[in-house]
């Protein structure tokens, strides 16, 4: 790294037009790592034995309905003795539930269980109301704005 002119460091032999992609890459690493941190809290909270990786299956649970292991496998992006291992530990703490698909009789739907509802919906809603609190001081349009970039980077990378 090098001191350039404005007071900004970058990697040697960086072409300047890139400096936008450095700091996306610089500010996106913070991002996902502070998510990653903050995932496992919410994890906890949900349950002391969940694993981090989880909560987003949990979360799509309560947002989607029930699904196919199959489903939730595409959507988190692993394979299916992956989901098949995160599912049988979800059930055994009693967060989610599988019964037959009346569409296939070979299948399992996985739902949340009552518990795990409450559950996440609590952690979820306690988790809102820190990002009202975080962001007390943008203007409501700004979050929205910032939503909706978020959003565009979500369904880009899905490419």
């Amino acid at each position: 790294m090098h001191e350039e002119a404005n007071g900004e460091t970058s990697p040697r032999g960086v072409d300047q037009g890139d400096r936008e992609f450095l700091s996306l890459e610089r500010e996106l690493t913070v991002l996902f790592r502070r998510a990653r941190a903050n995932q496992g809290e919410m994890a906890r909270e949900v349950h002391p034995d969940l694993e981090s990786a989880a909560y987003g299956l949990l979360v799509r649970l309560e947002e989607c309905g029930r699904q196919r292991a199959t489903e939730l496998a595409g959507y988190i992006g692993v394979g299916k003795a992956t989901m098949s291992r995160q599912l049988r530990a979800l059930e055994q703490l009693g967060l989610v539930a599988r019964e037959p698909d009346p569409a296939d009789g070979r299948a399992w739907l996985v739902d949340l269980t009552e518990e795990g509802r409450r559950r996440v919906g609590r952690v979820r809603e306690a988790r809102r109301e820190r990002y009202v609190t975080h962001f007390s001081d943008w203007d409501r349009r700004e979050v929205a704005e910032l939503a909706r970039l978020l959003h565009q980077l979500n369904r880009g990378m899905e490419k």
